[in-house]
């Protein structure tokens, strides 16, 4: 199905809840996104909403029924899939007309796209029995976008029953959001984010839909979201021992994105997607011999011959010469677009306030934080009312927050079962252990204040979305953590779908006035910042993993060097065009050969 949308982009997982039914606004268009599936407590919040603004009868599901988180993520996901297929029955029963939504949907497509080409034919066509083939046509090859889902692997919280006995594995977290889209009418992806988890990988075994039919297909795909070639081959490896065939390699750039940074060590986009452009026949057939043998053993149906294994990238794309780049030079299947589309009301959920400080904010809004309890860089923005919530607690003595949802609990030190280390508990027994301790005072308030720095997202992240749409908060906790990447200082403004497709195809640009270096070279700049703030910054320096890094970054900083004659070359022609002699003097000042 991955192979006959048109579109050339995604749109990622944001957050909690600012994709959470994105599906429903854009897939009738043919754009594919994906929502995370964590918080099945605000899944069926979701399907109250669109059942009851949809006319569909909502049964409601009770978290401590049986199986009730699962059942929950399957119910959602299955009304997604009706709206939307209800969507373009009506949409095809449209007139082509400038402003319907019939005409939208092939307006928006690239312009090189078949059916885009065949669309702009019947527009010049007077004939009205070949306008009317024509028409028939454009219908019949329709297609809307994939309902994918995001499960962070390591997000795979233990459950407890009520008597405080632990739950068999397979009701943790991501086991049972696994099986809650398994268990779906979705012919989509599941997106396997944020590291291996063996016992997940174990778990999607035991679902048929991840298998092959009768005639080669999946009805259920894996995308695995990767920083680098060498991962991707052996998480693909794992998988595929398993009869499981990873549908699509997702490499995402471990800095300039949104949500959490996955830093690599050092290894920078340019020369991983080489690699992958390089390897990628390789990777695709050796995943293919052990997942046939894989199959065989089992004695399920085989691959069709012409499985397809896309790779595509995301994290910090800014305009179509970036977006081009990525298509043609390095010949991948698909990009993402992620933190620009926070700026489209269409598309995704921000509430009002939140939407206004985004769209006026300045470039040192955007930083990377230690606010997330997993112990991960994450992004953050300045502005937002979760972190004006934060110091306030702080300045009335009061730091942590009441912890409800428990998602992110991890940490065992003062309690038996684990608690979530932004959590009020866990920074009052920690800041009280560390007032009892003689340390110098410095020492003392810098390590208080890293305590005081984790933040809340089991509530931050889903309330943007309840706020804009007047729905029901929980415990009354409105204040909106998000988590653009950093590349959102580059657009401001709030703007329609249309414009940003527009923009992402080249037909306008909506850059802001600020100048904006090339996405590899803003990689780049946040690299060498990380590598002197983090690596050579810490407490305790690993000097061998420090030498690594930099190894790495001069590596890297030497093949956009080797880049440049092609690059430049392929540019002409595209708007916001970078010299090569800009590339060099940029990596140049941040080079850190010196170090």
């Amino acid at each position: 199905m991955s192979s006959l949308i048109p579109h050339k982009f995604h749109i990622p997982v944001l957050g909690l809840c600012f994709t959470i039914d994105t599906p429903v606004k854009v897939a009738r268009y043919g754009i594919s996104s994906v929502l995370s599936i964590i918080d099945d407590d605000l899944l069926e919040h979701m399907r109250s909403y669109h059942a009851l603004k949809n006319g569909k009868i909502f049964l409601p599901i009770a978290a401590s029924e049986h199986d009730g988180r699962a059942k929950r993520i399957t119910a959602y996901l299955d009304l997604l899939q009706d709206i939307i297929d209800e969507q373009l029955i009506a949409m095809k029963n449209e007139p082509l007309v400038k402003g319907s939504e019939l005409w939208k949907y092939f307006d928006m497509l690239p312009e090189n796209a078949p059916i885009k080409l065949r669309f702009q034919s019947y527009g010049n066509t007077s004939d009205e029995a070949k306008r009317k083939i024509i028409l028939d046509e454009l219908k019949d090859s329709m297609v809307a976008g994939s309902i994918d889902v995001n499960i962070m692997a390591k997000v795979n919280r233990t459950r407890y029953d009520e008597q405080g006995n632990k739950l068999p594995d397979e009701f943790s977290d991501a086991l049972s959001s696994l099986r809650g889209f398994a268990q779906s009418k979705l012919n989509s992806a599941v997106v396997i984010s944020a590291g291996y988890n063996p016992k997940l990988y174990a778990y999607a075994a035991q679902f048929s839909d991840f298998y092959p039919d009768e005639n080669g297909q999946l009805k259920k795909r894996i995308i695995l979201k990767v920083s680098d070639y060498r991962s991707a081959l052996i998480q693909g490896k794992i998988l595929a021992q398993k009869g499981l065939w990873v549908s699509e390699f997702r490499i995402e750039s471990g800095l300039n994105c949104g949500g959490h940074a996955f830093a690599t060590e050092g290894l920078l986009m340019g020369p991983i997607l080489q690699e992958f452009k390089e390897k990628r026949n390789v990777l695709k057939h050796t995943l293919m011999e052990i997942c046939s043998q894989a199959l065989s053993g089992k004695g399920f149906h085989p691959l069709s011959p012409d499985a397809s294994q896309r790779i595509t990238a995301q994290g910090g794309i800014g305009n179509v010469a970036e977006q081009n780049m990525l298509l043609d030079y390095f010949e991948l299947d698909g990009t993402g677009w992620g933190s620009p589309f926070l700026l489209v009301p269409e598309a995704t959920n921000v509430d009002d306030d939140t939407l206004q400080q985004l769209a006026h904010a300045k470039k040192s809004d955007y930083y990377l934080s230690n606010a997330s309890p997993l112990g991960v860089p994450f992004n953050n923005f300045r502005k937002s009312t979760s972190e004006a919530q934060r110091v306030k607690r702080i300045d009335k003595n009061r730091p942590g927050s009441p912890c409800y949802q428990e998602y992110l609990v991890s940490n065992t030190e003062f309690t038996d079962q684990p608690i979530c280390t932004a959590s009020r508990k866990y920074q009052f027994l920690k800041i009280n252990e560390l007032n009892q301790m003689d340390l110098p005072e410095d020492v003392k308030r810098k390590k208080i204040a890293a305590i005081e720095e984790k933040d809340c997202l089991c509530e931050g992240l889903t309330a943007s979305v309840r706020l804009k749409n007047e729905m029901y908060l929980p415990h009354k906790m409105s204040a909106v953590a998000i988590c653009p990447g950093p590349n959102l200082a580059y657009f401001s403004g709030v703007f329609s779908l249309q414009e940003m497709i527009d923009h992402i195809y080249g037909r306008s640009n909506i850059n802001n006035q600020l100048e904006r270096k090339h996405m590899f070279m803003n990689e780049l700049e946040q690299y060498v910042n990380y590598f002197f703030e983090r690596v050579l910054g810490a407490d305790e320096v690993n000097v061998k993993s420090a030498e690594k890094f930099r190894t790495h970054l001069i590596d890297g900083i030497a093949y956009y060097h080797r880049l440049l004659p092609e690059y430049a070359a392929l540019l002409d022609g595209y708007e916001n065009r970078l010299s090569a002699a800009e590339i060099v003097d940029k990596s140049a000042k941040k080079e850190p050969v010196c170090i």
